[in-house]
């Protein structure tokens, strides 16, 4: 640790000769006496008293900043009983063993006050050597033969009156037996009373006396000495030091302060504060001594950020209602402010708002707003909704919502393979909520199935039951998990983070697997999930991701993409360093960072002088494959509290560490130098600013301001670079960027398939926009990108934030892609000829829009994104103002939007399997599960799904149902669960060959968890089949579980459904996780690869297998197109009547992204041969 003192001005004017005349340069011993040498004048000086003898050495400090400072005062500070009360002579050496007097350098040392030489006072381009030092003291036992005298006892208390004069005594004992003791045993000093206090001064002293102002206790005697670093370690230059409010000194540029006439009482409190830190109030320790030293370590401000937010409410009138927020950051909030439909609540002051005897007029949305000398934050609108004390809390009417029948049940009453079976909104409603003040609602009710009716469906041989809501009303909601999984892998090649660290606000949670995939639970009340992944092999940068999930329950998968951290290169800290960075293709370098000597320290402050391994990774926005990287979410929290975006010009992540140690290292001040030439808006020149990331909360923090200026490159070339300076301490993500406030919101839904229905909304859907940079107006590289934003599809589609402008329609562009699970979602084709009427947004807007799918000028190129100008929508345009794009200020319109409403689409690439469950259930919304003895999943947020593995010798692909119906249990047996309809996958290498994981009902507890039912699992392939041979396991299983169910017939197989997880040797798969989607996802992985702990998207059809087939004949098609022509007739206008062919295309690439082995969601702009 380094440490340089506050007195060295003063010393500095002692006289030149006295100075040298008390420097020792060498020292050699003659006949039992000391030898010293003057430097002035070269004659010795001799001390022949022998009870003096040297310390040893010491260093507490490095030339770097002004110089090198042995101060004697700084060496007590931390050796402070290694050296005398008053030291004879002082000696200096450098670190190199070589004497003061033959480096050349000009030095100046007094024994009683230390040593010092001045980087200033050498010559050019020279600074001090790195001295130790080392002094003469009288030695502790005398080598004459006398008694040896104890330690002296404090100083007793000072007997004298107020405003008299008295006599202090201290006293010592002779410790020696045998010999006696010279000198005085008792010694005295005179002390002064203290003040006699004014009648009007209340303040008593311990210790000490009343200073005249009467607000503190002065000790003279004592000296308070202190160190303070700043956050990372370094000395915190010019740091304030205060009591009550009142300033005392500043620290030295080594960080260190000096104050006499502190009383050590335990009582003294003072206050230290530096700016971009909290200021830290430190108590004076109780001490008898007459120095007390205080070290100090202080933190940056935490700026304000929101734990908690209000949370929706539904009321009746005349009840209560609680909002709640709550703030962390240092220092803490001290305001806060609540907001009804934006209008200020005047009297409304703390971080809870309570609400009585509520009345229609308080309805409609809150927020609150914390502010505090760290900055201000507002929380997100919560919803207040009064319902009338008569009125009914839900509408006991439902809502239309049509489900995909199975092909071979076509209703001639509807013209089509739909039928409404009806739903509940969810929504929240009053229920028996009592009237208890609380931020959160003890038990949730929401709107659901009150009352179902069983119908009959007259199908094609066969009548199909299904449940009908009929009724719905106000019960508790139900209790759903929220879950984020997926795969962490380098942006490059996907190579996949093996067994690495994930941090949430510090601490590991979780870690990823083998092949990267990671998973992990959504804690109750998180606002923001912000998790870090750390690289314990250092091939990746070091990332923090803000992941999206739904607030209502269920997964969402998340592609985690990482940056390979640069290889180091080996720097020396005593010179100027300068870091290039910039990695697009055939372009300039972008960024400079330049490093100035002495600059490295290590973590506890000291100064670092060996070999730096430096590494800098830079992501390039002008590479637009690099925006999927992006750290965090590009926002940061305004001045007034709003959550503001940012357009990046490029961000760096540092990682100093020692050659040898391998430590990581902290850098003081550091140059960044941004080419103006690549910032392509001029009015962003002047509001450019560095930014780093904190990585708890995810938000961008503003580290300093730039400006421009003129530097010579070269011998010849001057460039115009913007400057910023900035310390590298605790954080290692840095950013280039400017505010914008030309904002607006684009409307996004995404569907089951490109029958584009409202009923076949795909929720949980990851949709990304990444904002691309200005092209009109502007000499730029069209492909360079500026933001990235996603958002997770609702119930009603999703509104994706995006930098937009109304004068020029063409300068900013985006691109918008889709995914679900690790599938990407294809976009509505824009070649050979757009359709307004699929694209979902009518002429001419559509045209100022310029919408272009990614294959639209290369049919090679992925089907997954598109490409859309952000032309803002003008307000006197009436085919503007009905989306998709809204301004900034009208979300709400955007969030609310009905269906007609203008909207781009995506769906997915629709595969050849069909679900239907006699219950009704959305796998994307858990709070739609309905408790039912039919129900398909028989208990929330324990999804067990199940799949038989079946080979089928023929040469056509078939499709293959299972109809699951009640076995064992007397609520359920012989009613219909569900059919699940699948087409086998033909074999890549045998072409008679194919096979299919069928999905089936889990054996087990129904909802009311009373007991089992073994489900009736009838396995039929569909048209002239027969079956040759059943796994022997799962036939041993079988006939040992008893009932067993009757086989009889050679087309098909029956089962009782095994409650045991049996696993590939069983030709059985099965998967528990909290997400039916997961859990699918899971168990038919193996079963693709017929292991029971591997995975695989191409199917393996001899591995794994439960039952055997042989088909002839004609394939038997799932529908003809006579049936797909009557299907279209009862679908919206957005529908289209496609033939056989299109709908083999789209299973041939439903099942060629089966056969990969790898997801890819790189951008789909620039994947070429892929189909």
């Amino acid at each position: 640790m380094k440490v340089k003192g506050q007195t060295w001005r003063q010393s500095v004017r002692m006289s030149q000769r006295s100075l040298l005349l008390l420097l020792g340069i060498s020292v050699f011993t003659a006949q039992g006496s000391w030898q010293k040498y003057n430097t002035e004048s070269g004659s010795p000086v001799l001390h022949s008293d022998d009870n003096y003898e040297w310390t040893t050495w010491f260093n507490v400090d490095h030339p770097g900043g002004r110089g090198d400072y042995e101060q004697l005062e700084a060496i007590r500070f931390y050796y402070r009983t290694r050296v005398c009360e008053t030291p004879r002579a002082i000696e200096a050496r450098t670190t190199d063993w070589i004497s003061a007097r033959d480096t050349g350098e000009k030095i100046h040392a007094d024994p009683t006050v230390g040593f010092w030489c001045l980087n200033e006072e050498q010559g050019p381009g020279r600074n001090c050597s790195n001295y130790a030092v080392r002094f003469l003291c009288l030695k502790e036992i005398s080598m004459a033969i006398q008694g040896t005298w104890g330690p002296w006892s404090n100083w007793g208390p000072c007997p004298a009156l107020c405003d008299q004069v008295g006599m202090q005594l201290r006293y010592r004992s002779c410790t020696s037996q045998m010999l006696t003791c010279s000198g005085p045993k008792i010694e005295e000093k005179p002390c002064n009373g203290a003040e006699c206090t004014k009648a009007d001064c209340s303040l008593h002293c311990v210790m000490g006396r009343v200073n005249a102002d009467c607000d503190a206790c002065m000790c003279e005697e004592h000296i308070l000495l202190g160190s303070v670093r700043s956050a990372g370690g370094l000395n915190a230059e010019g740091a304030a030091i205060l009591r009550s409010g009142k300033l005392l000194t500043l620290t030295d540029h080594n960080g260190h302060f000096r104050i006499p006439g502190i009383c050590p009482d335990g009582n003294t409190t003072m206050t230290v504060s530096l700016q971009g830190h909290a200021s830290l109030d430190v108590v004076v320790p109780f001490s008898s001594g007459r120095t007390s030293v205080l070290s100090v370590q202080l933190k940056r401000v935490e700026k304000l950020h929101i734990l908690r937010n209000p949370e929706s409410k539904t009321r009746r009138e005349g009840q209560s209602a609680a909002f709640c927020c709550k703030v962390a950051g240092t220092p803490q909030a001290d305001k806060y402010q609540w907001f009804h439909n934006n209008n200020l609540l005047e009297l409304r002051s703390e971080s809870t708002l309570v609400l009585k005897d509520l009345r229609p007029e308080q309805a409609g949305e809150y927020y609150c707003r914390a502010s505090g000398p760290s900055g201000a934050v507002k929380t997100k609108l919560a919803t207040l909704t009064i319902i009338g004390r008569d009125v009914h809390s839900c509408n006991p009417k439902p809502e239309s919502h049509l489900i995909r029948l199975p092909h071979d049940c076509y209703q001639n009453s509807t013209n089509s393979l739909y039928y409404d079976v009806g739903k509940c909104p969810s929504t929240t409603c009053p229920g028996q909520l009592d009237n208890g003040i609380r931020c959160n609602d003890n038990v949730a009710y929401c709107c659901g199935v009150a009352k179902m009716e069983e119908r009959q469906l007259l199908c094609q041989g066969y009548q199909l039951p299904t449940m009908v809501v009929t009724k719905c009303g106000c019960q508790k909601c139900v209790d759903t998990k929220a879950i984020v999984h997926g795969r962490a892998t380098a942006a490059d090649n996907g190579e996949p983070m093996r067994f690495g660290h994930i941090f949430r606000n510090g601490v590991r949670i979780s870690r990823t697997g083998y092949k990267g995939t990671f998973s992990i639970q959504v804690p109750p009340d998180t606002e923001r999930l912000v998790l870090t992944f750390v690289d314990n092999m250092q091939k990746f940068v070091n990332t923090t991701k803000l992941l999206l999930f739904n607030t209502k329950g269920g997964a969402v998968y998340h592609e985690v993409k990482l940056l390979r951290k640069k290889t180091p290169v080996t720097i020396n800290p005593s010179e100027t360093n300068t870091l290039e960075l910039g990695d697009a293709e055939g372009q300039e370098k972008m960024v400079q960072i330049q490093i100035p000597p002495n600059s490295f320290y290590k973590e506890n402050g000291e100064v670092f002088t060996g070999n730096v391994n430096a590494s800098v990774t830079f992501l390039d926005p002008r590479d637009v494959s690099t925006a999927a990287a992006a750290q965090s979410d590009l926002n940061f929290v305004g001045d007034e509290g709003d959550l503001l975006p940012l357009r990046t010009y490029g961000m760096f992540s540092v990682d100093f560490r020692g050659e040898e140690s391998n430590e990581p290292l902290n850098a003081g001040e550091v140059k960044v130098f941004l080419d103006s030439t690549q910032v392509k808006m001029s009015e962003h020149l002047n509001i450019m600013k560095l930014w780093s990331l904190n990585p708890e909360t995810g938000l961008w923090e503003e580290e300093g301001s730039m400006h421009l200026e003129k530097k010579r490159r070269g011998k010849r070339e001057e460039r115009t670079f913007l400057i910023g300076n900035m310390e590298i301490r605790e954080r290692r993500l840095f950013n280039l960027d400017v505010p914008e406030n030309r904002r607006c919101y684009v409307k996004v839904r995404a569907f089951r398939s490109e029958r584009f229905m409202p009923s076949e909304q795909v929720e949980g859907v990851v949709v990304s926009l990444i904002n691309m940079e200005p092209t009109a107006g502007y000499s730029t590289n069209p492909r360079a990108w500026g933001r990235f934003d996603s958002v997770i599809t609702g119930p009603n589609g999703a509104c994706l934030p995006a930098f937009c402008d109304e004068q020029k329609p063409d300068a900013y562009s985006a691109y918008v892609m889709a995914n679900l699970g690790g599938e990407e979602l294809e976009a509505v084709s824009s070649s050979p000829k757009l359709n307004p009427g699929l694209t979902g947004v009518p002429q001419p807007y559509l045209r100022k829009l310029n919408y272009r799918r990614s294959d639209h000028e290369d049919p090679r190129v992925k089907k997954t994104a598109f490409s859309i100008n952000m032309a803002k929508p003008s307000p006197n345009v009436a085919e503007e103002a009905n989306g998709p794009v809204y301004a900034f200020e009208n979300l709400k319109e955007c969030e609310e939007a009905p269906f007609s409403a203008a909207h781009f689409r995506f769906s997915r690439v629709e595969g050849d399997r069909y679900d239907y469950n006699t219950v009704p259930f959305n796998e994307d919304d858990p709070m739609s599960w309905t408790e039912d003895y039919l129900s398909w999943w028989p208990k929330p947020m324990e999804y067990r799904a199940c799949y038989v593995k079946v080979k089928v010798n023929s040469p056509h692909e078939i499709n293959v149902r299972s109809r699951n119906m009640g076995g064992t249990h007397p609520k359920t047996v012989g009613q219909l669960y569900g059919l699940r309809d699948t087409r086998s996958i033909r074999d890549m290498d045998h072409g008679n060959v194919s096979a299919v994981c069928l999905e089936f009902k889990c054996s087990g507890m129904l909802y009311d968890q009373d007991r089992v039912d073994r489900t009736l699992v009838k396995v039929i392939p569909q048209g002239s089949c027969k079956r040759d041979h059943v796994n022997a396991m799962l036939q041993d299983y079988l006939v040992n579980h008893l009932p067993l169910a009757v086989n009889n017939d050679t087309n098909e197989f029956t089962m009782l459904a095994p409650l045991d997880p049996l696993g590939h040797n069983y030709g059985i798969y099965t998967e528990t996780e909290q997400d039916p989607r997961t859990a699918k996802e899971i168990a038919l992985g193996r079963c693709f690869d017929g292991t029971s702990d591997g995975t695989s998207r191409v199917m393996k059809t001899n591995e794994g297998v439960a039952l055997t087939f042989t088909c002839g004949g004609r394939e038997v098609t799932r529908q003809s197109v006579f049936q797909a022509v009557q299907s279209s007739q009862g679908q919206v206008v957005t529908s289209v009547v496609r033939g056989e062919s299109k709908k083999t295309r789209r299973r041939q690439r439903a099942n060629a992204s089966r056969s990969s082995r790898k997801r890819s969601t790189r951008n789909p702009s620039i994947e070429q041969n892929q189909v």
